[in-house]
Order: structure tokens, then C-alpha cells, then sequence
């Protein structure tokens, strides 16, 4: 095994998962768990406590787990579960029933079955707590774990994993982390975007530093705008009551879509060390210009879907979905344009875009290369694409560089090609989920693929500035059909800068 791989025995903990008989813990986090036992990466001094406000047993609740990680595989071609391996992670999971904000029983009781557990597995107080529970419940999770001793074990150490959204906005996130930060220290503290998890995300920085092709272009001498999207086919489904209370500033933009930007824009960290690499974060997002309500309404489209098809079958507007208001103006959909307001990226628009009910599922990074400045003389290379650079992060996997070149034959005809890498063409195995490789960091005590409070308090500005601005003026919604391609002034946002969005 590589020595990076390599298992610590400082990894030797209880997983403490609370929400454990949520969707998240059986769709993710189960199926993470039994991928990292399989691959051995987790310490054979080792346990799991589901902890959950419904009634079940050990037994009972074994068996509910068995039954996700068995029917996690994607496809036919995904390999099966191996029962040996199953059930050796099996064996190791506990359940525990708390309400989450009582006072003190539950809390001692779950305080006992942990410090058993401590004996039986030899974890000697080291726990690493997961929060996959309501936004409202963190502060008093924390709280109460504070109250009775589990976060300040000196014989171990004690970490909590975050789940998003941290706060609706500035001022309900400050006041989160001043709870949470009362109780334990920031460098205990996991703060959750599970895009930061995912292969491709994680590719950016070794594309931009691993070649000296990419990097001395990296500025607005040579690049003409980017693009961020992030696209689904999917509606709000059963998540009615969170999308009327968060919409896709909230449940999108905040979080996965600033990191993203964040990433394509920081500056070359002095090292790779975590702290170093946040730092940078954090930089560019001080730089993002906010809005006002002028700039918001020349550089803002808000959108949501009303019926529409989905694989030629009618699919219900927003409107129409479970537990949401019929005459809700949540949005489920916003392009944009930013701007980072420092040396690199002067002058560089960086257009936004996230959707529900769209004419598909994509989620990319187009970097948009300026064209040569004489092109123009040489009638042959007239109407030229310019180069493209794609970072693919789903449902596919990889980056590709477009290119222009002689089309064969006797004539010079230009065409465009593309330089493509496909990682799962590449690479005979799946690569890691999100939730795999976060709780292999965590586990490791890598803190570069979670968010830092300056990074979040810096993004909740920017929303903050989007949100204020949109109290005053009134969208027509709904204003797309759902399976399109979202609002026609979308379009328009980049048209009138002479621009089009790249649909590859």
C-alpha cells in the first residue's frame, strides 16, 4: 500500500453519525464506510454509532445498512459488494436513539455506550462526530456534546464534521459559529462542501500548477472570460420545505459554485499545506465585487421552472411540488456575472450559472482563451472557435482542451479538435466518492478539501449582497419551462457582451 495510504493509529476513533436514519447517512455515508473498508483505509480500531430519534436496535438497524450499502452500486458494472468485507464494517456499527435536544438523559446515555466502546475498540476518546441533520440542530448538537464532556476528552481528540448550509445568511452563520466555536476550537471544526470531495474538483490545482503550459496564461493578459455551471434534470423532488427556506443562492451558489470560483482564481499557495491553501481561498473571495441593486438587475437572471417535459414525460412546475407555496418566488435558477477585482483577473467576467429542471446534468468549468490579435488578417482562420479549456466534474469525469488546426486535406481549412481526457477511459477504476475521500481527511486531520470560517463569511457577503438586492424588484415567475435550457435572458446576459454560453 502507498505510504500516503498508509493507516495511522491516530485515524483510531468512533464515527459518531448523527441523523443515522436519514438519507444522506444511507444513500452516502454507509456506502463511503463499506468503499473505505474495502480498500482497507480505515484502522482496525474502529467503530460507527448511528445515532437517530427513531426506536431500533443494533440488529435492526444492521440490517437497514446492509440493505443500502447493497443497493449503493451505480450500475451492473460496478463490482458487487464483497459479504466478508460487509460484514467486518457490520460488526462495528452501533445505534443509538437521541433527541437531539434533550437536555441530559439521552446525552449521558449516549456518553456511556461511547466510553464502552472506547474499551472495546481501544479508541482511547478519540471521536469524530458527523452532523448529516437539520441546519437547526447543529448549534445544539455541539452544545450539548460540549455539556457533557465528549469534546474535551485530552486522552484523544474529538473533530465534527458539518453538513451544509451553515447559516442562511451572515448574520445566522456568525451566530452558528459562535456556538460552535465555544464549544470546540476551529481547528476541530469540518466544515462540509462535498464538491471540494470530488476527483475532478481536486484536479484543478495540480492542472493550473502541475503545467507550466497552463499557468503563465492564468490571468486576464491571455483569457477571455470563464464560465461556472452547474446544471440539473432533477426538480426540488421531496426537498419542497428546504428549497422554499434556502433557493439556489443558498443551496448552490454560496457554497459549491464560489469554491469553484475560488479554486480557478486563487493564486499559487506558498505550499500545498492546508491552511495555505485556504488562505488563498479567502482572497479571492474578499476580491468578488458585491452587488447593488443596479448592478444586480443589469447582471443577475433569476429563474424558475414551470411544466415542462422530462424524457417526454410532463413533470410538475415548481409551483406544483410538494410542501412549496403556490405563489412562491424562490428561485430555482441564477446566472450571473461576477467579477474578482484584483491584478490577475481585471476586466475578466466570470459568468455563473446553476439550474434545476434542465435540459441536463452537467456540472464544468470553461476556461475561455482570447483570441489571437492578427486572426483577423488571414482570411482562412476567420470564424474561429477560440481555445477552450473544460474541466468536466459530472456525470462525467475530465478536462479537455479545444484547439484549432488544418482540416485533412488539399485545402488549408481550419477545424476545431479536441484534446481530450476522459479519467474513467483512463483510470480502470472508479474514482473515490465525495463523502469517501471527506471522511478519509477528516480521519486524517486534512483540513484543504473543508471550508474555513473566513472562506464562509466572505461567500455569505457576496449572497448577502445578491439577496438584499433582489427584496427590491419582483421577478414573473415562473419564467422557464422545465427540460430547457432556463430563462431566454440568460442568453441575452452574455450576447450583449458579444458572448455565448458553452454548451459542451
Amino acid at each position: 500500500m502507498p505510504d500516503e495510504q498508509q493507516i495511522s493509529m491516530n485515524q483510531s476513533c468512533i464515527f459518531i453519525i448523527f441523523g443515522g436514519t436519514g438519507d444522506l447517512t444511507h444513500r452516502k455515508l454507509l456506502p463511503a464506510l463499506y468503499k473505505l473498508q474495502k480498500h482497507e483505509l480505515l484502522p482496525d480500531n474502529f467503530a460507527v454509532v448511528s445515532v437517530g430519534r427513531r426506536d431500533k436496535t443494533d440488529e435492526g438497524y444492521r440490517e437497514e445498512a446492509v440493505a443500502s450499502i447493497q443497493g449503493s452500486r451505480k450500475d451492473a458494472s460496478e463490482e458487487a459488494v464483497d459479504p466478508d468485507i460487509l460484514n467486518r464494517l457490520i460488526q462495528r456499527i452501533y445505534y443509538r436513539r437521541v433527541n437531539f435536544d434533550d437536555d441530559h438523559t439521552a446525552y449521558r446515555a449516549l456518553q456511556t455506550c461511547l466510553e464502552q466502546l472506547d474499551r472495546q475498540y481501544k479508541t482511547n476518546g478519540s471521536r469524530l462526530f458527523f452532523l448529516a441533520v437539520a441546519p437547526e440542530y447543529f448549534g445544539v448538537i455541539v452544545t450539548r456534546l460540549k455539556e457533557r464532556g465528549m469534546l474535551n476528552n485530552r486522552h484523544g481528540w474529538q473533530r465534527v464534521m458539518i453538513e451544509k448550509p451553515f447559516g442562511s445568511n451572515l448574520k445566522t452563520a456568525r451566530e452558528l459559529n459562535r456556538t460552535i466555536t465555544d464549544a470546540l476550537p476551529e481547528s476541530h471544526i469540518f466544515r462540509i462542501d462535498h464538491y471540494l470531495g470530488k476527483e475532478m474538483i481536486q484536479n484543478i490545482m495540480a492542472l493550473r500548477f502541475g503545467n507550466s503550459l497552463f499557468e503563465p496564461l492564468w490571468n486576464h493578459h491571455y483569457i477571455d472570460n470563464i464560465q461556472i455551471t452547474s446544471n440539473e434534470m432533477l426538480g426540488v423532488e421531496s426537498r419542497g420545505g428546504y428549497y422554499e427556506k434556502a433557493g439556489i443562492c443558498r443551496d448552490m451558489l454560496q457554497n459549491h459554485l464560489l469554491q469553484m470560483l475560488a479554486l480557478v482564481a486563487m493564486e499559487p499557495p506558498v505550499n500545498l499545506e492546508p491552511e495555505s491553501i485556504r488562505d488563498e481561498k479567502v482572497k479571492v473571495l474578499r476580491a468578488l465585487r458585491p452587488f447593488n441593486v443596479d448592478s444586480a438587475k443589469q447582471d443577475i437572471i433569476r429563474g424558475q421552472y414551470g411544466p415542462g417535459l422530462r424524457a417526454g414525460q410532463p413533470v410538475p412546475g415548481y409551483r406544483d411540488e410538494e410542501r412549496v407555496d403556490q405563489n412562491s418566488m424562490t428561485d430555482t435558477f441564477i446566472a450571473l456575472k461576477a467579477h474578482v477585482d484584483n491584478f490577475r483577473w481585471a476586466g475578466v467576467p466570470f459568468y455563473i450559472r446553476a439550474g434545476k429542471r434542465m435540459n441536463r446534468r452537467v456540472t464544468q468549468i470553461v476556461i475561455e482563451f482570447k483570441k489571437l490579435p492578427g486572426i483577423e488578417f488571414f482570411d482562412n482562420f476567420k470564424n474561429q472557435n477560440p481555445n477552450l479549456l473544460v474541466v468536466e466534474i459530472q456525470p462525467n469525469e475530465g478536462l479537455f482542451f479545444q484547439i484549432n488546426a488544418k482540416k485533412p486535406g488539399n485545402e488549408l481549412i481550419m477545424e476545431r479538435i479536441d484534446l481530450n481526457y476522459t479519467q474513467s477511459s483512463w483510470v480502470q477504476t472508479n474514482s473515490p466518492e465525495a463523502y469517501e475521500r471527506l471522511i478519509l481527511e477528516a480521519l486524517r486531520d486534512n483540513k484543504s478539501l473543508f471550508t474555513r470560517w473566513d472562506e464562509l463569511e466572505h461567500s455569505w457577503q457576496f449572497v448577502d449582497s445578491i439577496e438584499n438586492s433582489f427584496k427590491h424588484f419582483t421577478p414573473d415567475f415562473p419564467n422557464y419551462t422545465a427540460g430547457s435550457q432556463g430563462p431566454m435572458a440568460a442568453l441575452d446576459l452574455l450576447r450583449r457582451d458579444g458572448r455565448r454560453w458553452w454548451e459542451i
